[in-house]
């Protein structure tokens, strides 16, 4: 072995501990002034295509200098965390480009790269930089391109531990910082409560200690294995719970059907969970292979094992059935591209379990496979090459267009707050359209969406407040009332029936809402039922009583906690019947009871149309 190959172990505690000391408050000084930049704007919070990969450097490639500073000779680390850095670089700048000219929130726009971090970004690239970090640092203590599975599962879980309890070392420290700023306040001494409010010390402070605890974690080995084998092993007897259950679970739903589990609308987020569950048990089970676990240990993680495909199978089917009546999302997309991960796991752990080994053997060689896998398929979903917003527009677009989504069933809503600068170039193209017999409707709906600034309120208060803009009235033909359109909802000194819990697509410019126009008591005048965006308390039904425009009453269902029963209402697809309850009179006050509504009642009626 060349000496420049691996830095002896003797030195990881000396000179290494230095370079890791200043490089996390290096750190701390870098996100200190990026910090302070978009506070105080200027041309770097005005450039998010240089603040986000800053931020996002700041943020992770730190971490990962300090855990392979004396486990890499340097220039291989050089060159490591160079690629490392073209990735970020790489997932930033795409994360940027998809969020520019998105026009929403004017306030957030000196803090454009906060939002793209607050996205999908950050996660899913130190997600992504973990996973190939590990790779890169089994690979690099092994001194071959493929380590061994023994390196692989000491240097992943060795992180995992890492990261915990430095996150756990640095919350302490919090904790005694906001104790000693505590007792020199009540010495009416307050310069310490002062400086932990200040951004110039707790910044770099805090980046300080997580260098100093990860650098503790790594030079007492001992302990950190003692950690992760009390973690596994409480872990893997959570293995014997779980294929219980799932497994009757499976064996539960040929005498149940599979409509329930439809009708939910999260099924294949429930099933992917159930896979994620299985597989983190089975390798806490398994741990690097040569671990001799119980056999009852054994017998639930060769069980597990074979379970992971049905509940594939079945979370695969369930997406495809909403695909096919709906369409692809953003959610969706993501989903699919778990269930590509999940697969890959199914097939090996099932082609595991069938062989005859004394152990698992075999899916140490299916981990090390799947985690390429994973590292393809984030790579795919942070840059364009399957970007979820751009796949997910061009789906709806071409449904639109060839009428499998009919137009009073298109979210042009979505287009705008989950598309991102496809959904906004989408709407554009929308706004435009001259041919097809609700050309002009759709460029109704195109245009108004163009003009939302926040899925839940407007932040634009200059721009003036127009009814016909915020509301979109159904059924399709069908006008809002005159007096409805002009009347005052911000009137000083109203009807508090009128004032309280306003809706604000009545009172804030830009808040969409839809508004049923129909004639809901029988007296030949028509009420306005309020429905997405009309609040938290549910659709808001307003009459005209005393020459003026009241809350009426609302409907129990939670403002779009029920998307099927919205869309039914919109299409008219309801009737008005006589209460089964009669309401209460007192004193010439009429109280009438609300029925109860909850998911399962949303289910019923989501499944009854298919």
């Amino acid at each position: 072995m060349e000496q420049d190959d691996l830095l002896p172990s003797t030195q990881v505690s000396q000179r290494v501990m230095g370079l890791r000391l200043l490089t996390g408050l290096v750190q701390g000084l870098l996100l200190y002034w990026l910090y302070r930049a978009t506070q105080q704007g200027g041309w770097l919070a005005a450039m998010p295509a240089v603040m986000a990969p800053l931020l996002m450097a700041g943020l992770l490639l730190p971490a990962m200098l300090i855990s392979a500073l004396g486990h890499m000779a340097p220039r291989k680390l050089a060159l490591w965390m160079l690629l490392a850095a073209v990735a970020v670089l790489a997932m930033a700048l795409h994360a940027v480009q998809r969020d520019a000219g998105l026009a929403l929130n004017p306030g957030m726009a000196g803090n454009a790269a906060l939002r793209v971090l607050a996205g999908p970004l950050l996660p899913g690239g130190a997600a992504f930089l973990f996973i190939a970090h590990a790779l890169v640092l089994a690979g690099a203590q092994d001194q071959r391109r493929i380590a061994s599975y023994d390196r692989y599962f000491e240097v992943s879980w060795k992180l995992v531990v890492q990261l915990l309890f430095s996150g756990v070392f640095v919350g302490a420290l919090w904790l005694v910082l906001l104790m000693g700023s505590g007792l020199f306040a009540m010495l009416k001494l307050y310069f310490f409560k002062n400086m932990l409010g200040e951004a110039w010390f707790n910044v770099p402070v805090l980046c300080f200690a997580w260098s100093c605890a990860m650098h503790i974690t790594d030079v007492r080995p001992a302990i950190v294995r003692g950690i992760r084998s009390l973690l596994l092993v409480l872990l893997s007897w959570l293995l014997l719970v779980a294929a219980l259950i799932i497994s009757a679970f499976l064996c539960t739903l040929p005498f149940t059907g599979l409509a329930a589990l439809w009708s939910t609308g999260h099924a294949t987020a429930l099933l992917l969970a159930a896979d994620v569950v299985l597989i983190i048990l089975i390798n806490a089970a398994f741990q690097n292979g040569h671990v001799k676990a119980a056999l009852a240990v054994r017998v639930s993680a060769r069980v597990a094992a074979l379970l992971i495909l049905p509940l594939t199978a079945i979370a695969i089917y369930a997406l495809g059935l909403r695909v096919f009546d709906y369409g692809w999302t953003t959610d969706r997309v993501i989903a699919a591209a778990g269930l590509v991960v999940a697969s890959c796991y199914a097939l090996g752990y099932a082609w595991a379990a069938q062989r005859y080994e004394s152990w698992l053997v075999p899916i140490a060689m299916v981990n090390v496979a799947t985690s390429v896998v994973v590292l393809a398929v984030l790579l795919a979903l942070l840059t364009p090459v399957a970007d979820p917003a751009r796949l997910s527009v061009n789906n709806q677009m071409a449904r639109l267009a060839k009428g499998r989504t009919k137009p009073a069933q298109f979210d042009f809503h979505y287009l705008r707050f989950e598309g991102q600068r496809y959904g906004q170039a989408a709407l554009a193209q929308l706004a435009q359209q001259s041919s097809g017999p609700e050309a002009a409707w759709i460029r109704t709906q195109a245009g108004k969406a163009l003009k939302e600034l926040s899925p839940w309120v407007a932040h634009n208060t200059s721009q003036p407040l127009s009814l016909r803009d915020n509301l979109t009235v159904w059924p399709q033909g069908a006008q809002l009332p005159d007096s409805f359109v002009t009347q005052s909802w911000k009137a000083p000194g109203g009807d508090q029936r009128n004032d309280a819990n306003l809706p604000a697509c009545l009172s804030t410019p830009g808040v969409q809402c839809d508004a049923l126009v129909t004639d809901m008591d029988g007296d030949g005048q028509p009420e306005v039922l309020l429905l997405r965006g009309s609040g938290y308390q549910g659709p808001a039904l307003y009459g005209r009583k005393d020459g003026s425009w009241l809350l009426l009453g609302r409907l129990a269902a939670q403002g779009n906690a029920c998307p099927a029963l919205i869309e039914r209402l919109k299409a008219g697809r309801f009737q008005l019947v006589t209460p089964a309850i009669k309401a209460l009179q007192v004193d010439g006050q009429q109280l009438q009871f609300q029925s109860s509504f909850d998911q399962q009642d949303c289910q019923l009626i989501d499944a009854a149309s298919k």
